[in-house]
């Protein structure tokens, strides 16, 4: 993937800078393609050399491991939830803000969220690859542990409250739970638009117990509801 910028995140580049993002986009692009194509761990760093008419040194230039190849927008997709906590409305709660941000993926069919044409394809070359899954997990990790110092100095927590880190932990959980349901799903040949009504259902139901917290949530039945269905049982001659 080529990295996007964000508008207004930094001043004008000079004429050697863009040209060497420019080489990064165009190496990064042609190493996805080639990955997702024949898959990760049977494309090497000189293939995509090759590929892209450029050295082997050249590639290590920009990307310090294969991984960085395929996962070149890692700091983008790390620093995210934080940018996105940053910025989040007046008055709107850490829940609130990830539930609004998560639909708002869904809408735009954004790559965040899995809910997109060509998402199997991604899916599958990660999951085929014990470097990519594992780099995933690691980038997952940052991540929440970028955003939960946020939430600790955002809240004035103590380096003894669980608090943030439970949160953040809750948040990501929330985020990935979706995410791979949706990313199952499309690999299993489904079409969006046969998903849609479940996908939007699922994400209003799992952020509501983020928000709301799981309460009676999964409760044992009680001694007198536990009788009646024993009772239930015994006359259905189970």
């Amino acid at each position: 993937m080529g990295e996007e910028l964000v508008p207004g995140a930094q001043p004008e580049l000079g004429l050697r800078e863009r040209k060497k993002r420019e080489t990064r986009r165009r190496i990064a692009d042609i190493a996805t393609g080639l990955f997702m194509t024949r898959g990760f761990d049977n494309v090497t760093i000189a293939d995509v050399a090759r590929t892209a008419d450029v050295s082997v040194n050249t590639v290590f230039n920009y990307f310090k491991t294969k991984e960085d190849l395929f996962f070149d927008r890692q700091d983008e997709m790390i620093e995210a939830a934080a940018r996105d906590f940053r910025g989040r409305r007046p008055g709107e709660s850490a829940a609130a803000l990830f539930r609004r941000r998560f639909f708002e993926g869904l809408d735009a069919r954004a790559y965040q969220t899995a809910f997109h044409e060509g998402s199997e394809v991604w899916t599958d070359t990660v999951r085929n690859s014990p470097a990519l899954t594992a780099r995933g997990r690691e980038m997952v990790r940052l991540a929440q542990d970028h955003l939960a110092g946020l939430l600790a100095d955002d809240t004035g927590a103590g380096p003894d409250d669980i608090a943030p880190r439970a949160a953040a932990a809750m948040i990501f959980a929330v985020q990935t739970t979706l995410v791979e349901q949706i990313a199952d799903r499309k690999s299993a040949g489904e079409t969006l638009e046969e998903m849609r009504d479940d996908v939007y259902a699922a994400a209003a139901r799992a952020f509501d117990l983020l928000e709301h917290g799981l309460g009676g949530y999964a409760a044992a039945p009680s001694a007198e509801g536990a009788a009646e269905s024993d009772t239930g049982e015994r006359a259905a001659g189970k």
